[in-house]
Protein backbone atom coordinates (compact mmCIF):
# COMPACT_ATOMS: atom_id res chain seq x y z
CA UNK A 1 0.00 0.00 0.00
CA UNK A 2 1.07 3.52 -1.01
CA UNK A 3 2.17 6.00 1.84
CA UNK A 4 -0.49 8.27 -0.02
CA UNK A 5 -3.40 5.48 0.90
CA UNK A 6 -2.75 5.18 4.19
CA UNK A 7 -2.32 9.11 4.75
CA UNK A 8 -6.04 8.65 3.40
CA UNK A 9 -7.46 6.09 6.01
CA UNK A 10 -5.87 7.80 8.78
CA UNK A 11 -7.51 11.09 7.74
CA UNK A 12 -10.42 9.20 7.94
CA UNK A 13 -10.03 7.33 11.29
CA UNK A 14 -11.34 9.49 13.62
CA UNK A 15 -15.05 9.40 11.48
CA UNK A 16 -14.87 5.99 11.54
CA UNK A 17 -13.94 5.63 15.42
CA UNK A 18 -16.71 8.43 15.80
CA UNK A 19 -19.31 6.17 13.27
CA UNK A 20 -18.63 3.07 14.94
CA UNK A 21 -18.88 4.03 18.67
CA UNK A 22 -21.96 5.65 18.39
CA UNK A 23 -23.24 2.71 16.98
CA UNK A 24 -22.08 -0.18 19.25
CA UNK A 25 -21.87 2.01 22.51
CA UNK A 26 -18.47 0.22 22.81
CA UNK A 27 -15.19 1.91 22.67
CA UNK A 28 -13.53 -1.17 22.35
CA UNK A 29 -15.64 -2.78 19.34
CA UNK A 30 -15.09 0.65 17.73
CA UNK A 31 -11.35 0.19 17.31
CA UNK A 32 -11.29 -3.34 16.28
CA UNK A 33 -14.12 -2.41 13.70
CA UNK A 34 -11.25 0.27 12.20
CA UNK A 35 -8.62 -1.94 12.20
CA UNK A 36 -11.62 -4.13 10.83
CA UNK A 37 -11.59 -1.08 7.94
CA UNK A 38 -8.18 -1.05 7.51
CA UNK A 39 -7.57 -4.35 6.22
CA UNK A 40 -10.34 -4.80 4.01
CA UNK A 41 -9.18 -1.73 2.39
CA UNK A 42 -5.94 -3.00 2.40
CA UNK A 43 -6.89 -5.63 0.02
CA UNK A 44 -9.54 -3.76 -2.40
CA UNK A 45 -7.56 -2.66 -5.54
CA UNK A 46 -7.34 1.45 -5.36
CA UNK A 47 -9.33 1.58 -8.51
CA UNK A 48 -12.54 0.89 -7.00
CA UNK A 49 -11.79 3.54 -4.70
CA UNK A 50 -13.96 6.39 -6.05
CA UNK A 51 -14.69 8.60 -2.54
CA UNK A 52 -12.16 7.04 0.44
CA UNK A 53 -14.66 8.83 2.44
CA UNK A 54 -18.14 6.98 0.76
CA UNK A 55 -15.93 3.89 0.54
CA UNK A 56 -14.79 3.74 4.01
CA UNK A 57 -17.80 4.89 5.76
CA UNK A 58 -19.95 2.17 3.93
CA UNK A 59 -17.54 -0.23 5.18
CA UNK A 60 -17.30 0.77 8.85
CA UNK A 61 -21.21 1.00 8.82
CA UNK A 62 -21.94 -2.75 7.22
CA UNK A 63 -19.64 -4.13 9.82
CA UNK A 64 -21.30 -2.20 12.36
CA UNK A 65 -24.23 -3.93 11.67
CA UNK A 66 -23.35 -7.41 11.10
CA UNK A 67 -21.82 -7.02 14.99
CA UNK A 68 -25.11 -5.45 15.83
CA UNK A 69 -26.88 -8.81 15.22
CA UNK A 70 -24.71 -11.01 17.46
CA UNK A 71 -24.38 -8.32 20.28
CA UNK A 72 -28.15 -8.67 20.23
CA UNK A 73 -27.63 -12.25 21.97
CA UNK A 74 -24.39 -11.48 24.34
CA UNK A 75 -27.01 -8.45 25.27
CA UNK A 76 -29.71 -11.22 26.30
CA UNK A 77 -27.05 -12.52 28.37
CA UNK A 78 -25.77 -9.49 30.38
CA UNK A 79 -26.53 -9.51 34.16
CA UNK A 80 -28.18 -6.47 35.05
CA UNK A 81 -28.86 -3.49 32.55
CA UNK A 82 -26.55 -2.73 29.94
CA UNK A 83 -24.53 0.50 29.44
CA UNK A 84 -22.27 2.07 26.74
CA UNK A 85 -18.78 1.82 27.47
CA UNK A 86 -17.83 5.21 28.85
CA UNK A 87 -14.88 7.33 27.50
CA UNK A 88 -13.25 10.62 28.10
CA UNK A 89 -14.07 13.23 26.01
CA UNK A 90 -12.96 16.73 25.57
CA UNK A 91 -14.26 19.40 23.26
CA UNK A 92 -13.06 19.92 20.05
CA UNK A 93 -12.06 23.69 19.73
CA UNK A 94 -11.34 23.06 16.21
CA UNK A 95 -15.40 23.02 15.84
CA UNK A 96 -17.96 25.90 15.85
CA UNK A 97 -19.69 25.93 19.87
CA UNK A 98 -22.96 24.78 17.90
CA UNK A 99 -21.07 21.87 16.36
CA UNK A 100 -19.47 20.94 19.64
CA UNK A 101 -22.46 20.90 21.14
CA UNK A 102 -24.62 18.82 18.81
CA UNK A 103 -21.35 16.43 18.85
CA UNK A 104 -21.50 16.15 22.70
CA UNK A 105 -25.44 15.58 22.67
CA UNK A 106 -24.55 12.27 20.63
CA UNK A 107 -22.47 11.41 22.55
CA UNK A 108 -23.53 11.35 26.08
CA UNK A 109 -24.81 7.96 27.83
CA UNK A 110 -28.15 8.86 27.62
CA UNK A 111 -28.13 9.05 24.17
CA UNK A 112 -26.02 6.34 23.11
CA UNK A 113 -28.69 4.60 25.45
CA UNK A 114 -31.84 6.07 23.25
CA UNK A 115 -30.16 4.41 20.52
CA UNK A 116 -30.05 1.10 22.16
CA UNK A 117 -34.12 0.78 21.09
CA UNK A 118 -33.72 1.64 17.68
CA UNK A 119 -33.58 -1.47 15.24
CA UNK A 120 -29.51 -1.84 13.77
CA UNK A 121 -30.36 -0.36 10.08
CA UNK A 122 -32.72 2.64 12.41
CA UNK A 123 -29.52 3.43 14.49
CA UNK A 124 -27.45 3.45 11.17
CA UNK A 125 -29.62 5.93 8.65
CA UNK A 126 -30.40 8.68 11.86
CA UNK A 127 -26.37 8.46 13.36
CA UNK A 128 -25.46 9.48 9.09
CA UNK A 129 -28.25 11.67 8.66
CA UNK A 130 -28.56 13.69 12.41
CA UNK A 131 -25.22 13.18 13.71
CA UNK A 132 -22.75 13.19 10.29
CA UNK A 133 -24.47 15.17 8.08
CA UNK A 134 -24.96 12.73 4.90
CA UNK A 135 -27.68 13.29 2.29
CA UNK A 136 -30.42 10.46 1.74
CA UNK A 137 -28.76 9.76 -1.56
CA UNK A 138 -25.17 8.51 0.26
CA UNK A 139 -27.08 6.68 3.16
CA UNK A 140 -29.01 4.68 0.97
CA UNK A 141 -26.08 3.58 -0.59
CA UNK A 142 -24.11 2.88 2.68
CA UNK A 143 -26.57 0.93 4.13
CA UNK A 144 -27.40 -0.95 0.57
CA UNK A 145 -31.10 0.39 0.88
CA UNK A 146 -33.85 2.91 -1.17
CA UNK A 147 -34.07 6.03 -0.59
CA UNK A 148 -37.62 5.91 0.77
CA UNK A 149 -36.91 3.44 3.21
CA UNK A 150 -34.32 5.32 4.54
CA UNK A 151 -36.49 8.37 4.60
CA UNK A 152 -39.10 5.89 6.87
CA UNK A 153 -36.15 4.90 9.04
CA UNK A 154 -35.32 7.94 9.91
CA UNK A 155 -38.92 9.11 10.76
CA UNK A 156 -39.52 6.23 13.04
CA UNK A 157 -35.82 6.90 15.05
CA UNK A 158 -36.42 10.45 15.60
CA UNK A 159 -39.93 10.02 16.76
CA UNK A 160 -38.38 7.49 19.29
CA UNK A 161 -35.67 9.91 20.23
CA UNK A 162 -37.70 12.91 20.51
CA UNK A 163 -40.13 11.08 22.64
CA UNK A 164 -37.92 9.61 25.33
CA UNK A 165 -35.43 13.04 25.46
CA UNK A 166 -35.89 15.02 28.82
CA UNK A 167 -38.55 17.79 27.47
CA UNK A 168 -36.55 20.82 28.91
CA UNK A 169 -32.68 20.34 28.51
CA UNK A 170 -30.36 22.07 30.83
CA UNK A 171 -27.56 24.30 29.77
CA UNK A 172 -24.37 22.64 30.51
CA UNK A 173 -23.90 25.04 33.28
CA UNK A 174 -27.22 24.09 35.04
CA UNK A 175 -26.31 20.14 34.25
CA UNK A 176 -22.54 20.57 36.05
CA UNK A 177 -24.41 22.73 38.85
CA UNK A 178 -27.18 20.63 39.92
CA UNK A 179 -24.33 17.33 39.23
CA UNK A 180 -22.23 19.17 41.79
CA UNK A 181 -25.22 19.90 44.18
CA UNK A 182 -25.80 15.85 44.21
CA UNK A 183 -22.27 14.98 44.80
CA UNK A 184 -22.61 17.27 48.08
CA UNK A 185 -26.14 15.70 49.12
CA UNK A 186 -24.86 12.09 48.76
CA UNK A 187 -21.67 12.79 50.32
CA UNK A 188 -23.45 14.65 53.76
CA UNK A 189 -26.37 11.92 54.10
CA UNK A 190 -28.53 14.73 53.25
CA UNK A 191 -31.70 12.51 52.38
CA UNK A 192 -34.38 15.18 52.57
CA UNK A 193 -31.83 17.54 49.91
CA UNK A 194 -31.78 14.17 48.05
CA UNK A 195 -35.54 13.38 47.85
CA UNK A 196 -35.82 17.09 46.32
CA UNK A 197 -33.30 16.75 43.61
CA UNK A 198 -34.46 14.46 42.10
CA UNK A 199 -37.91 14.05 39.96
CA UNK A 200 -40.80 11.97 40.65
CA UNK A 201 -39.98 9.43 38.27
CA UNK A 202 -36.27 9.31 38.08
CA UNK A 203 -34.83 6.28 36.80
CA UNK A 204 -31.44 4.50 37.74
CA UNK A 205 -29.27 2.20 35.67
CA UNK A 206 -26.82 0.57 37.68
CA UNK A 207 -24.45 -1.63 34.88
CA UNK A 208 -22.10 -3.83 36.86
CA UNK A 209 -21.80 -7.05 34.58
CA UNK A 210 -22.35 -9.34 37.47
CA UNK A 211 -19.12 -7.99 38.34
CA UNK A 212 -18.90 -5.31 40.82
CA UNK A 213 -20.48 -5.37 43.93
CA UNK A 214 -24.29 -3.48 44.95
CA UNK A 215 -24.93 -3.10 41.13
CA UNK A 216 -28.98 -2.88 41.20
CA UNK A 217 -29.76 -6.22 38.73
CA UNK A 218 -32.90 -4.02 37.46
CA UNK A 219 -33.18 -0.46 36.61
CA UNK A 220 -34.91 1.45 39.71
CA UNK A 221 -37.84 4.50 39.18
CA UNK A 222 -39.17 6.51 41.93
CA UNK A 223 -37.50 8.93 43.83
CA UNK A 224 -37.65 7.17 47.23
CA UNK A 225 -36.32 4.15 45.75
CA UNK A 226 -33.54 5.82 43.67
CA UNK A 227 -32.01 8.05 47.17
CA UNK A 228 -32.52 4.82 48.98
CA UNK A 229 -30.09 3.13 46.52
CA UNK A 230 -27.62 5.66 46.16
CA UNK A 231 -27.38 6.40 49.86
CA UNK A 232 -26.84 2.22 50.52
CA UNK A 233 -24.58 2.42 47.25
CA UNK A 234 -21.80 4.58 49.21
CA UNK A 235 -20.76 1.56 51.15
CA UNK A 236 -19.38 -0.48 48.57
CA UNK A 237 -16.86 1.88 47.46
CA UNK A 238 -12.76 0.86 48.26
CA UNK A 239 -11.60 2.55 52.03
CA UNK A 240 -9.52 4.75 49.73
CA UNK A 241 -11.59 5.52 47.18
CA UNK A 242 -11.27 9.28 45.96
CA UNK A 243 -13.75 11.08 43.49
CA UNK A 244 -12.98 13.48 40.61
CA UNK A 245 -15.22 15.38 37.91
CA UNK A 246 -14.44 14.64 34.30
CA UNK A 247 -15.93 15.14 30.97
CA UNK A 248 -17.11 11.97 29.98
CA UNK A 249 -18.93 11.28 26.87
CA UNK A 250 -18.69 15.48 26.74
CA UNK A 251 -20.91 15.83 29.64
CA UNK A 252 -19.47 16.13 33.30
CA UNK A 253 -19.59 12.84 35.27
CA UNK A 254 -18.28 12.12 38.49
CA UNK A 255 -15.43 8.83 38.66
CA UNK A 256 -14.56 7.36 41.71
CA UNK A 257 -11.11 5.61 41.74
CA UNK A 258 -9.10 3.59 44.28
CA UNK A 259 -5.83 4.70 43.10
CA UNK A 260 -5.60 5.15 39.90
CA UNK A 261 -7.95 3.03 38.79
CA UNK A 262 -11.77 3.52 37.91
CA UNK A 263 -14.39 1.82 40.00
CA UNK A 264 -17.30 3.39 38.95
CA UNK A 265 -18.70 6.09 36.66
CA UNK A 266 -21.52 8.08 37.24
CA UNK A 267 -23.71 10.67 34.93
CA UNK A 268 -26.83 11.82 35.65
CA UNK A 269 -29.73 13.46 33.29
CA UNK A 270 -31.59 16.68 34.19
CA UNK A 271 -35.12 17.75 33.22
CA UNK A 272 -36.83 21.15 34.44
CA UNK A 273 -33.96 21.51 37.40
CA UNK A 274 -34.28 17.86 38.54
CA UNK A 275 -32.37 14.71 38.16
CA UNK A 276 -34.58 12.20 35.73
CA UNK A 277 -32.04 9.68 34.83
CA UNK A 278 -28.98 8.06 36.68
CA UNK A 279 -25.98 5.78 34.94
CA UNK A 280 -23.62 4.51 37.14
CA UNK A 281 -21.51 1.93 35.21
CA UNK A 282 -18.95 -0.32 37.42
CA UNK A 283 -18.24 -3.20 35.17
CA UNK A 284 -14.12 -3.27 35.34
CA UNK A 285 -14.19 -4.59 31.73
CA UNK A 286 -16.09 -0.97 29.99
CA UNK A 287 -13.74 1.12 32.25
CA UNK A 288 -10.32 0.73 30.65
CA UNK A 289 -11.31 4.34 28.77
CA UNK A 290 -10.94 6.26 31.91
CA UNK A 291 -7.68 5.59 32.98
CA UNK A 292 -5.68 8.45 32.14
CA UNK A 293 -6.10 11.00 28.97
CA UNK A 294 -8.65 11.78 26.18
CA UNK A 295 -8.86 9.57 23.71
CA UNK A 296 -7.54 10.85 20.22
CA UNK A 297 -9.66 8.41 17.93
CA UNK A 298 -12.84 10.31 18.82
CA UNK A 299 -11.69 13.87 17.74
CA UNK A 300 -13.91 15.48 15.26
CA UNK A 301 -13.79 16.85 12.08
Amino acid sequence: MSEVDTDQFEAYRPLMFSIAYRMLGSATEAEDIVQEAYLRYQTTPPAQIVSHKAFLSTVVTRLCLNQLESARMQRERYIGPWLPEPLLAEPDESLLPARQAELHESLSLAFLTLLEALTPLERAVFLLREVFDYEYAEIADIVGKEEAACRQMLSRARKHISEHRPRFKPTPEAHDRILNQFIQTVSTGDMDRLLQLLSEDVTLWADGGGKARGAALYPLRGREAVALFVMASTRFLPENFRAELSRVNGELSLIMREGSKPVVVLSIAVDQERICEIRAIGNPDKLNWLGGAANPGEKQS
